[in-house]
């Protein structure tokens, strides 16, 4: 936290800009710039004295309950911030609550099988819930303000002034955050309805509402960290959506002052922040300890992520051949002509996604901007998968790191690392990435410490197994295929997140044709012209669809041969012949030692 504090604090003497002239821009942008002028905007805030002397000042002011005053604005600092993390903290109530919804509607059909037994009755599912999480908040946002807002006026569209003017915000947060999590989860729960307590539960007439009660209570500690982390995202990060509904949170009052340099409220900003998301990783913490503590303690659990075949389906060629043929189909066109005399025309034979505001075709933009977009994402997401796994395995080491570095917005990022390393085309990159390990490690860090309580995991130690084996052997392939599909479904948030640093300056510029360009640059005409959003929405919303059903099939292979029960994942076990696996008389019956033996001779 030092560390991100004084980087803030360097922050105008690393970009090499003058300070003193973009608080003078920020207070009023028709001024003119002489050097009378600058100097006493130098005096006035003192930076002639230095960053170190700055930071020592608010620091010292900090610790007597005074945050400083603004540079632009003039005002106390303190009660701004707290006002803003009000509001922020409100918002974030609202989207946990629609999440929590979500989550229920997308884990509601394996929560209904797996209860009854009938899990092998599931077919491929869950494109719905992939394309939502692959939309951008932003967009949502944009959609649910412009129709429901303006055109319908069921809701209040902008402003901040009571319950009502929560919902579309709360709307437009929750739903991609809670379709995230509800994948996570839906992964989890076919295993734990496979479990023997849930067997034996079937068996002997427990209602399914209280299979499927526990069932979640056995995935959700696997899934807090991540839950923590939404919070702060959702607490700091929800700068675009505060920018469209007009709401005076903490992320947007923080992009404002990192955009003017206005450091006392960009450090006061970014405190807040941090001790949010630390308050949220020990409820977090807590909260996993409380669930299920006393089978990490005793070493009891039995594995959710054991080695299976993978399992190929039709879903991921049907949606990568659509993704091939959609780039494939615009890559001839250009994507740069200009033709003035059509402007936002409508769908034809000849611009099949229509037009843009200035004549472009949009099929030839969202080709030609999936090349660099896709690319760059993919790269930045193995980088961010292997630095997750590494990571999570050292969660002494990266429990802290991840609680700092999930407080700072991509934006704030970009601008941190725009200053270090300059503006340029790896600018966005470089910024995602460093944030983007964060959830992964989390991840991991849970995942590895119920796999450490599992009672194989006892068995194989205490046959002499040592800490290099168990952690090649068994710790690795437990957790590596669910980080790996975690790493998946965020693959589109990425590819969207490295566009949307590029609009803001910090990396590619117009014309290019990145997704996020697009989406930013047609938003304003999605009333006039909704083609022009609603197809780039569209492709994005089909990667989001083919990278988790991609990532269903994302599963180590079995190093044993096993029998495979209809419940769920593979059984270890060797069930007697001429008898249903999960009827009561499978579960009670005894077998015959001698009786297995013969059997497994003649075999």
């Amino acid at each position: 936290m030092a560390a991100l504090v004084g980087a803030i604090g360097l922050l105008p003497w690393l970009s090499r800009t003058d300070p003193a002239l973009t608080v003078l821009k920020a207070r009023s942008a028709d001024r003119d710039p002489t050097p009378g002028t600058l100097r006493a905007v130098r005096d006035q805030l003192g930076l002639d004295d230095g960053p170190l002397m700055l930071l020592g000042r608010w620091l010292g002011g900090l610790l007597h309950g005074d945050a400083g005053t603004s540079w632009v604005s003039g005002g106390q600092v303190l009660p701004g911030v707290v006002q803003s993390l009000g509001a922020s903290l409100l918002l974030m109530s609202g989207a946990l609550v629609v999440a929590a919804g979500t989550v229920a509607a997308v884990c509601a059909r394996t929560l209904r099988l797996g209860s009854r037994g009938r899990l092998a009755a599931r077919g491929p599912g869950g494109t719905a819930s992939a394309m939502l999480a692959a939309l951008p908040e932003f967009l949502v946002a944009s959609v649910l303000a412009s129709v429901i807002g303006v055109q319908l006026g069921w809701l209040p569209a902008l402003g901040w002034y009571g319950p009502q003017w929560m919902v579309l915000p709360s709307l437009a947060l929750g739903l991609p955050a809670g379709a995230i999590l509800g994948r996570m989860l839906d992964d989890l729960l076919p295993s734990a309805f496979a479990e023997p307590w849930a067997l034996a539960s079937a068996a002997r007439g427990v209602p399914p509402k209280s299979v499927a009660r526990q069932a979640v209570r056995r995935c959700v500690p696997g899934l807090l960290p991540n839950l923590g982390l939404f919070v702060v995202g959702l607490t700091g990060g929800s700068v675009a959506v505060e920018q469209i509904f007009d709401i005076p949170g903490l992320g947007r009052l923080t992009l404002q002052a990192a955009l003017a340099q206005d450091l006392p409220v960009l450090q006061t900003g970014t405190l807040a922040l941090v001790l949010v998301a630390a308050v949220a990783g020990v409820l977090a913490r807590l909260a996993a300890r409380l669930l299920i503590g006393p089978a990490l303690r005793d070493g009891a659990l039995h594995s959710l992520h054991r080695p299976g075949p993978s399992a190929p389906r039709a879903l991921p060629l049907l949606y990568g051949a659509l993704l091939a043929a959609v780039i494939g189909f615009g890559l001839p066109r250009d994507a740069l002509a200009l033709d003035t005399l059509a402007k936002l025309r409508a769908p034809s034979l000849a611009h099949p996604f229509g037009t843009d505001a200035l004549g472009r075709d949009v099929l030839a933009r969202v080709s030609h901007g999936a090349l660099a977009t896709l690319g760059v994402a993919l790269a930045v997401s193995a980088a961010a998968l292997v630095a997750g796994l590494l990571l999570g395995l050292l969660p002494r080491l990266s429990g802290p790191l991840v609680d700092t570095v999930s407080a700072v917005p991509p934006v704030l990022a970009g601008l941190l690392v725009a200053g270090v390393a300059g503006s340029g085309p790896w600018t966005p990159a470089f910024a995602v990435g460093v944030v983007a390990w964060s959830p992964l490690a989390a991840h991991t860090s849970s995942l590895l410490r119920q796999e450490r309580a599992t009672t194989h995991l006892a068995a194989t130690r205490a046959l002499g197994a040592g800490r290099w084996y168990l952690l090649w052997h068994e710790l690795l392939p437990a957790v590596l295929s669910p980080v790996a599909r975690h790493a998946l479904l965020r693959l589109p948030g990425i590819a969207l997140s490295l566009a949307a640093l590029g609009f803001l300056g910090l990396g590619a510029q117009p014309p290019s044709p990145e997704w996020g360009l697009l989406l930013a640059e047609n938003q304003p005409y999605a009333e006039r012209a909704p083609w022009a959003v609603l197809f780039p929405a569209a492709v994005l919303a089909l990667l989001g669809a083919l990278a988790v059903t991609a990532a269903g099939g994302v599963r180590l292979p079995r190093r044993h041969r096993r029998t495979e029960g209809p419940a769920g994942p593979p059984r270890e076990r060797v069930m007697p012949p001429r008898r249903q696996r999960n009827s009561p008389d499978a579960l009670l019956a005894p077998v015959s030692t001698s009786a297995s033996t013969s059997q497994a001779e003649e075999r």
